[in-house]
């Protein structure tokens, strides 16, 4: 699978150390920076990631931050992006279960290395479960004017 990963300085650790995880697992990843820990602003990559879930270069994503909500605040900008902000693997399973997630964004912060390779293991394994769910998914991307 391609997968796209992206942070801001808060995160540029956990990236490196989850880029490379996912490599080991024989996806093919886009780090999308940034590559230092010197200041920059989370929207800016969060922005960058979901351009490039929305444009097909990626099917998933990880986004991260201090807290990861930022990070998530900035994907979720863009209709085509459903990330979910998560910080254990039954979050991560239910975000693409029942929503369809594509991008999935945790905190650096809050959540260790070990736990954040096991939210992106459950959330790569878990299938979008469509029935009853389908509708409302497509409602994310088609708000009510």
């Amino acid at each position: 699978m391609r997968i796209a990963i992206a942070s801001d300085h808060a995160a540029v650790d956990l990236k490196a150390e989850l880029r490379e995880y996912l490599i080991e697992l024989g996806h093919e990843v886009a780090d999308l920076g940034p590559e230092t820990a010197d200041r920059v602003d989370y929207p800016d990559y969060g922005y960058l990631l979901a351009s490039v879930i929305a444009d097909g270069m990626a099917e998933r994503g990880v986004a991260l931050c201090g807290s990861g909500i930022g990070i998530s605040i900035a994907v979720n900008r863009n209709p085509a992006c459903r990330a979910a902000l998560v910080s254990e693997p039954l979050s991560a399973a239910l975000a693409r279960e029942h929503n369809d997630a594509n991008v999935i964004a945790m905190g650096a912060r809050l959540i260790g290395s070990d736990m954040a390779k096991a939210c992106i293991d459950a959330f790569l394994a878990t299938g979008f479960g469509e029935g009853r769910h389908t509708g409302r998914v497509a409602k994310l991307s088609n708000p009510p004017a």
